[in-house]
């Protein structure tokens, strides 16, 4: 006769281990509840929706980053491969040579020309519009009547094609029979060669640039004019602050994100501009001595009246660089002005 353990359940034999949450007979007890060490291993479902929640982001933003793969790194990889070579429109790739298309490029006064042509026409057209933009955005942002209507006017000239606005004003400036001309002759000014002499030249291009660019920028300064909180503004005329004061002691620092962004923006168009000295004359070609010619006239002339395309890719690199360089000199300096606005 066997004597059952009073530890042990009835029917159990003292050899045989004790599972947890089944009965003796091997069956699931209802009454058991089962406890693993190690939890459940995860399925495919919950595996696949851990990666979307890792992917999805990226793949939001990949359209951007493709797009700017295919219509931007690629053409610029591709334009340093051709500077490399001695290429022709017919033959294609032609022999390797090297940094010898930037040693003539740079070697050419021809480059040096244009180079001090786009950086005047950048200066007088970039300064001047930034600061009539800021104004036309504070008189915008003013109590004025029909602001609607004012601000859609001021949106205009960018509508207006650069080929239109190129042959309008290259008609106004005209040398013999230009209105700007007959408008200075009425107060007892000679006329002045707007074609021939350099600087001139250099200020008509630029009024073009200014005519369609200055609302454009001036709306981008109204939006950001119109996030600044009131409470500053009531604040500092409460203090005795005129619009002056207001407008140079909290506009301005408050802008300064905007102003960055505007004056990189500006640069960037400002040295790659084409349309408006092309168009300036009927031969397009900078003038008869060179004297209006910019950096993308003459790297047309060298690619497509030249078929010269390794110096054109060359041409087309180190005005990249330019852009670059310029930009970076652009954001320090006006990030420096600006934080010293806020002090």
């Amino acid at each position: 006769m066997t004597v059952q353990s009073p530890a042990q359940p009835p029917g159990t034999s003292p050899g045989r281990p004790r599972t947890a949450g089944v009965d003796p007979a091997g069956q699931t007890a209802p009454d058991f509840v089962r406890r693993s060490p190690v939890g459940p291993r995860p399925t495919w479902r919950r595996r696949l929706t851990k990666l979307d929640e890792k992917a999805s982001p990226y793949a939001y933003v990949s359209p951007f980053f493709i797009l700017f793969a295919v219509v931007g790194l690629f053409p610029l990889l591709y334009t340093a491969w051709v500077s490399l070579h001695k290429w022709s429109l017919i033959g294609g790739q032609g022999n390797f040579v090297g940094l010898k298309n930037y040693t003539d490029v740079l070697a050419q006064p021809y480059f040096w020309n244009a180079l001090k042509n786009t950086i005047s026409i950048f200066l007088l057209s970039s300064v001047p519009q930034i600061i009539l933009a800021l104004l036309i955005a504070a008189a915008l942002d003013s109590g004025l009547r029909a602001r609607t209507f004012w601000r859609m006017g001021v949106l205009l000239p960018y509508v207006v094609a650069p080929v239109a606005v190129a042959l309008i004003f290259s008609d106004l400036f005209g040398d013999r029979f230009g209105l700007v001309n007959h408008l200075l002759g009425l107060v007892g000014i000679d006329p002045v060669q707007w074609h021939k002499e350099v600087v001139p030249s250099h200020l008509a291009i630029a009024t073009m640039v200014n005519f369609r660019w200055t609302g454009y920028n001036a709306l981008i300064f109204l939006a950001a004019m119109q996030a600044i909180p009131r409470d500053y503004y009531e604040a500092a005329m409460i203090d005795g602050a005129g619009r002056v004061r207001t407008f140079f002691s909290i506009t301005i620092p408050q802008l300064r994100a905007t102003i960055i962004f505007v004056v990189i923006t500006s640069t960037i168009g400002g040295l790659q501009i084409f349309d408006e000295p092309r168009m300036y004359d009927q031969y397009g070609l900078g003038g008869a001595d060179r004297q209006w010619q910019t950096l993308t006239i003459y790297l047309y002339q060298l690619g497509w009246t030249q078929k010269n395309f390794g110096r054109a890719a060359a041409v087309a690199w180190m005005l990249f660089l330019v852009v670059v360089l310029f930009a970076v000199v652009n954001y320090f300096v006006t990030r420096r002005i600006a934080s010293k606005g806020q002090r």
